[in-house]
C-alpha cells in the first residue's frame, strides 16, 4: 500500500468512528430522560501531573508499606 492509500483508509475509519459516535450520543440521549448531556466544564483541571523527580525515600520508612503489598525497599518483589 503506498501512503495516499494508507491515509485514505484512516480517513473513511475516522469517518466511520465519527458517524458511529454520532449514533451513539442520539441514541444515548433518546434513552435518558431530559434531552441530551451536556460535557464537563473542567475537567481538564483535574488532570494531575506527576513530577519525574525520584520519590523521596523517607516514603517507605515504615513497615505498613509492606503490608501494602509493596515489599519491603532492599528487596524483590516475589
Amino acid at each position: 500500500m503506498s501512503v495516499q492509500d494508507d491515509l485514505a483508509a484512516v480517513k473513511r475509519c475516522l469517518e466511520d468512528l465519527v458517524r458511529t459516535v454520532g449514533q451513539l450520543e442520539r441514541s444515548l440521549s433518546a434513552e435518558r430522560p431530559g434531552g441530551p448531556v451536556t460535557p464537563v466544564e473542567g475537567r481538564a483541571e483535574s488532570i494531575v501531573t506527576i513530577p519525574d523527580a525520584p520519590y523521596d525515600s523517607g516514603m517507605w520508612a515504615d513497615s505498613a508499606t509492606d503490608a501494602e503489598g509493596l515489599g519491603m525497599r532492599d528487596r524483590h518483589a516475589p
